[in-house]
């Protein structure tokens, strides 16, 4: 059984902010694999299906993002997930909107949602796929960017970074994590992001 967690905050107000791209990805997933997830279970909304021959469970935590690892814990535990399986898809904000950045390990994060994984799991060894929400400028309190809702021309951006996580992580179940790394960790420049729209 291999877990795929969606980090995000519970709400419609937080529904397309850039915190919640974890929730996007998950979304796409279910949609394209037929897994609704609805269940609540484990301080989370889950789905049970299967991608690409493997039985998964698609979760999206309904705790707050800072306390997402308690509901991860608790899933991994219920169905008996290895840690180093799991899959957590995240926002960073630290790369440009559309990029994707997947890794197996790493504590060096100011996601709070991210720290939570790890200090509830007393380990980093997991894979995550991280999703760019980098503004174009800084402004303000960087919480409170990733708490505003994204416009209309973001917000296709978003939909599609959600499209190419989704795909990141069947090719991590299919290929493998550094057949997926060496794919979709690259640079993305202004100009893709504008095809993809």
């Amino acid at each position: 059984m291999r877990l795929i967690v969606g980090l995000g905050n519970v709400g419609e107000e937080y529904e397309w902010t850039p915190h919640n791209a974890g929730f996007w990805a998950i979304d796409v997933l279910a949609e394209r694999h037929a897994i609704r997830v609805t269940r609540p279970e484990a301080k989370a909304l889950i789905g049970r299906g299967t991608i690409a021959g493997h039985e998964v469970i698609l979760a999206k935590p309904q705790t707050m993002m800072n306390l997402g690892g308690v509901a991860v814990r608790m899933l991994i535990e219920r169905y008996e997930c290895d840690p180093a399986e799991t899959i957590v898809a995240l926002d960073e904000i630290d790369l440009p909107w559309g990029m994707l950045r997947i890794r197996d390990r790493g504590r060096n994060s100011t996601h709070n949602g991210l720290k939570s994984v790890i200090a509830t799991l007393g380990t980093d060894e997991f894979i995550r796929v991280r999703m760019g929400v980098q503004p174009e400028r800084i402004w303000g309190d960087r919480k409170d960017y990733l708490l505003c809702t994204i416009g209309r021309d973001e917000r296709r951006m978003a939909q599609q970074m959600a499209v190419d996580a989704a795909e990141a992580v069947e090719v991590v179940l299919t290929e493998g994590l550094s057949k997926a790394m060496t794919r979709f960790n690259r640079k993305v420049s202004p100009g893709d992001a504008e095809e993809k729209q």
